[in-house]
């Protein structure tokens, strides 16, 4: 069918619709041509009307032909060709009205010269015209799916190196459980699974409803008050919401969530603390969550020594997701780090 498609238009007619609609403008440029050659007083003059008719048309093709294979990759109509066809066709209408009026009749072999060869002109130049401006408008079209194409495809990968990504952090964390606390192990195993099933199945939409990722989120932090216990001092306010028509993008807000528990788990106090926050307000996602972390050395980038790989990934998913709709700001303060997001509802 493509192939057949690609043929079509490498033609010289093109489309059958494009003959359809040729047979259709030949009737009222009949008419008008007619009309013309008797203010002119030329002899069989709807014989010659339908031969001028005929010629206009296939110069209306030809012109679409030479620009079929002259440019077709243009994406943009260069201003000075849009000006000198414009200008050409100008031109030749003028003339042949012109010629009407002051015909050479003395010479009549150059007065048929003149008055044919601006007709020609003029369907060509008007199939130039036509088919430059919609060839334009078809590789602007073509430009933006492939971009758009290429978009989407940046996007998966981006999103199918969360699930990997969490993982490995998670195994890190169970090899550790399992040397010292193994007894914890068939209960992590089980939230754990239900965790991968989300990042594995249902993640895999560009937007998931904001009720799904927050039930992800409340078995993530299941998974931790297992592993953590009472060592975990816990404010999460993520109330329930039923409402599917509030979308977001996956595994977005699980990146800061495992952060927060990875930061207060490298400090040596004996309480992890974290808070979290999300609400809906307008037609906006407000999350915030902070917790308690080591103290870093003065100049230390906290956002790149920590955040590494997961916090890169979502910049970016932000940045195709949400373009201009989305604030970030992260904040490292005395013993505690601060995480301040809010995005666009899909």
């Amino acid at each position: 069918m493509e192939k057949n498609t690609d043929l079509n238009r490498s033609s010289f007619f093109g489309r059958q619709l494009y003959i359809y609609m040729a047979l259709l403008l030949a009737i009222p440029l009949f008419v008008v041509l007619e009309t013309l050659l008797k203010a002119m007083h030329v002899d069989e003059d709807e014989l010659v009307a339908a031969a001028a008719t005929a010629c206009v048309l296939l110069a209306v093709f030809a012109g679409r032909y030479v620009v079929q294979l002259w440019g077709p990759t243009l994406k943009e109509l260069p201003a000075a060709w849009m000006v000198a066809l414009s200008g050409l066709l100008i031109a030749s209408v003028c003339w042949i009205f012109f010629h009407a009026d002051f015909p050479l009749t003395q010479r009549p072999a150059l007065n048929v010269f003149l008055l044919w060869l601006p007709l020609v002109l003029a369907g060509m130049v008007t199939g130039m015209l036509v088919r430059l401006i919609r060839l334009v408008a078809e590789n602007k079209i073509r430009s933006a799916e492939m971009d758009a194409m290429q978009s989407r495809t940046e996007l998966q990968a981006l999103q199918s190196q969360l699930s990997p990504h969490f993982l490995f952090n998670t195994l890190n964390n169970l090899y550790g459980l399992s040397l010292n606390q193994p007894d914890k192990l068939p209960q992590l195993l089980l939230k754990l699974a239900e965790l991968l099933r989300y990042g594995v199945y249902d993640a895999a939409a560009t937007f998931v409803p904001l009720r799904d990722e927050m039930a992800y989120l409340e078995n993530y932090i299941a998974f931790e008050k297992i592993r953590l216990g009472d060592r975990l001092r816990l404010d999460a306010r993520l109330p329930a919401t039923g409402d599917d028509h509030i979308l977001i993008a996956p595994m977005l807000l699980i990146v800061f969530v495992e952060n927060a528990f990875k930061h207060s788990r490298n400090t040596n106090d004996p309480q992890v603390d974290i808070e979290m926050e999300l609400t809906t307000w307008g037609k906006k996602i407000l999350f915030f969550i902070k917790n308690s972390c080591r103290n870093f050395p003065e100049g230390e980038n906290v956002v790149t020594r920590h955040s590494g790989f997961g916090l890169a990934n979502v910049q970016k998913r932000l940045d195709m997701l949400y373009p201009g709709e989305y604030d970030l700001q992260v904040e490292k303060g005395e013993g505690h780090y601060t995480v301040h997001l809010t995005l666009a509802i899909k």
